[in-house]
């Protein structure tokens, strides 16, 4: 029986990746530092999982020769880089992507548990929920985030973490994907996986994923069928996902 819905969060509850680099480009202004990251610089440096691996990377291979010192500036840039960003995300209401917030729901209302596996830290999390679910609401039973996993993904460990914090068995839920290391972390822990394409990860392979799709779809807004299992009209809806899974069986 489908159980759970586990959902990444940067490309596949929201278009949050570009707002990311606006505020790490604003936090390195504030702080003086002469860097400025374009949309082609971000999208490669997106291969590295997590914002402070990111910005751990990019001191190693672009300013070596400085790396001790900006290394140890590296946890003020990127505090400011967060706040910076939970003002973007307020400022400009960022919205979920299309199907999110009608099937999260759907499985709500069914009794399904809900859960979030992330890389991202969890006040980038938080302020993405209180943006687009007002009034104190938590649509989620569990949040995986940030450094609570030892390891980041393509490691399955923060989709293990959510597993074990919802109490179900990786047969018993769904992961929900857009990137390949994503896609690679949920199918190591043991999850099926439905693959979103988003901004930045047009180009990444979703091998593994039974399903791939622009998004999720709305019945006024079908989404693009890009690969494996096809859903009735375009729209991912919990009754549909509940008949591939039984079909699994």
């Amino acid at each position: 029986m489908l159980r759970a819905l586990i959902f990444d969060v940067d490309g596949t509850l929201a278009e949050t990746e570009d707002l990311h680099r606006q505020a790490f480009n604003r936090a390195f202004a504030a702080l003086g530092l002469p860097w400025a990251w374009s949309p082609a610089t971000y999208r490669d440096l997106l291969a590295v999982m997590g914002g402070k691996e990111r910005l751990a990377h990019f001191i190693d291979t672009e300013h070596a020769d400085e790396a001790a010192a900006l290394h140890a500036r590296a946890p003020e840039i990127h505090g400011l880089k967060t706040r910076l960003y939970g003002e973007l995300v307020a400022a400009g209401g960022l919205g979920l992507r299309p199907g999110i917030r009608r099937l999260i729901a759907e499985a709500r209302e069914a009794g399904l548990r809900v859960a979030v596996a992330t890389t991202t830290s969890r006040p980038n999390v938080d302020r993405l929920v209180a943006v687009n679910f007002p009034g104190g609401e938590q649509p989620f039973d569990a949040i995986a985030a940030g450094d609570e996993a030892a390891r980041k993904k393509p490691a399955p460990d923060i989709f293990a973490l959510a597993l074990e914090r919802l109490g179900v068995a990786p047969a018993e839920a769904v992961a929900f994907e857009d990137s390949a290391a994503g896609i690679r972390s949920a199918l190591d822990a043991g999850l099926p996986v439905l693959a979103t394409r988003s901004q930045y990860t047009e180009g990444h392979p979703l091998d593994g994923a039974f399903s791939a799709v622009s998004d999720l779809g709305e019945p006024d807004r079908p989404h693009r069928h890009l690969a494996g299992v096809a859903w009735p009209g375009g729209v991912v809806t919990l009754a549909a996902l509940q008949d591939w899974h039984a079909g699994r069986d």
